[in-house]
């Protein structure tokens, strides 16, 4: 999935190397994100974004995976300044000011348009590992300043690993971050929203489990599930168990009937493949 952080259990370092690195603590860490306004009724617009969802994202392909037209967006010059539009407007905020659903909303929406712009500016990529400002080919963006929030400058692993899963403690984080990979779970098709959090956090958890990129069943010995189940381990139980049982929580149909009885073995897989639907 994204970058990693120094958190990750040493029982993961395979997959911390597989993805180039740890990340180091970056320019976020000393300041108190958590804060919040909870008498603050405020609501953002996040219009411009659902502009861009709405002409860009490929919903229907028919691998269940949603892709993006990342040429296409790329091509198109006014609404290539309408995206930086919208991630000026959100860098232009404080967060803080916030209530505290208002801002997860933020930082999803501002981790995933910021996401979208790199691959666009850097288009065509075969992955987005291939993009980095480092010596160290195959390393991502993850650890590269993208964004800068109230004077302080950010990462895309900041967002995630600095503000989002420490303050929120919810591991449907992992649904709702995009990091334009065929593994990755699905970029949402609208914003989140304080209104919206819940239920489109539930539809990203279940749509993503019930495809086999979240996990297949080879048999009743043995199952692959994707890598995010193991590089972050900790936010599911920390264990095997742990991972099993939060996929039975969002799990359907058949695959809810032979998780019940399952007590095999989890490998894990992930396709770094960039999400389009004409990979280069």
């Amino acid at each position: 999935m994204k970058g990693i952080s120094a958190r990750v259990a040493p029982w993961a370092l395979l997959g911390v190397l597989a993805l180039g690195g740890i990340s180091c603590a970056g320019p976020s860490t000393d300041v108190a994100w958590d804060e919040h306004d909870p008498a603050n009724t405020a609501r953002l617009d996040h219009g411009e974004w659902q502009a861009l969802l709405d002409a860009y994202l490929i919903t229907d392909d028919p691998s269940g995976v949603t892709l993006v037209d990342y040429a296409k967006l790329r091509a198109n010059t006014a609404d290539r300044a309408r995206l930086a539009g919208y991630i000026d407007y959100l860098q232009g905020l404080d967060p803080r000011q916030y209530a505290k659903d208002v801002q997860m909303a933020y930082w999803i929406n501002l981790y995933n348009a910021v996401t979208l712009r790199v691959v666009v500016d850097e288009y065509p990529v075969a992955s987005i590992k291939d993009i980095h400002e480092g010596l160290i080919p195959g390393t991502g963006p993850w650890r590269d300043i993208h964004a800068s929030v109230a004077g302080h400058p950010l990462t895309l692993d900041n967002i995630e690993h600095d503000i989002l899963r420490p303050i929120w403690r919810d591991a449907r984080i992992h649904y709702g971050v995009n990091c334009a990979s065929i593994g990755c779970p699905n970029l949402a098709p609208e914003p989140y929203t304080a209104e919206n959090l819940e239920r489109l956090l539930d539809q990203a958890a279940r749509d993503y489990v019930n495809h086999p990129r979240g996990v297949t069943l080879r048999d009743q010995a043995s199952a692959v599930v994707s890598s995010i189940y193991f590089w972050y381990q900790e936010d599911f139980g920390d264990s095997e168990a742990g991972v099993l049982e939060h996929l039975r929580k969002y799990a359907e149909g058949d695959l809810a009937e032979r998780l019940r009885d399952f007590d095999g073995s989890l490998d894990h897989d992930y396709d770094w493949s960039l999400n389009a639907p004409d990979v280069p």
